[in-house]
């Protein structure tokens, strides 16, 4: 599991992730709003998450396991 690619535009962080679910991630450092792509197409829109928490969601072993236990139940989001 690992970045692929990573852009910045503005205030947004674009990665490409290599996970068995997660295929892209958009972070907002000014909203603090994340978007998760998975590979079954679906879109999240995920809450006021820190900006800590966003980097230690890049660099950890997994991000699939990270965004599970750290994310996903703990930041209020929506589908898009």
């Amino acid at each position: 599991m690992a970045i692929k690619r990573e852009q910045i535009v503005g205030t947004k962080i674009l990665n490409e992730i290599e996970s068995s679910n997660i295929t892209k991630t958009q972070y907002d450092t000014e909203t603090k709003e994340l978007i998760i792509e998975f590979k079954n197409g679906l879109k999240y829109e995920y809450k006021d998450v820190p900006h800590q928490v966003y980097t230690k969601f890049r660099v950890a072993p997994s991000q699939g396991k990270f965004f599970s236990s750290d994310i996903a139940k703990k930041y209020s989001y929506k589908k898009l």
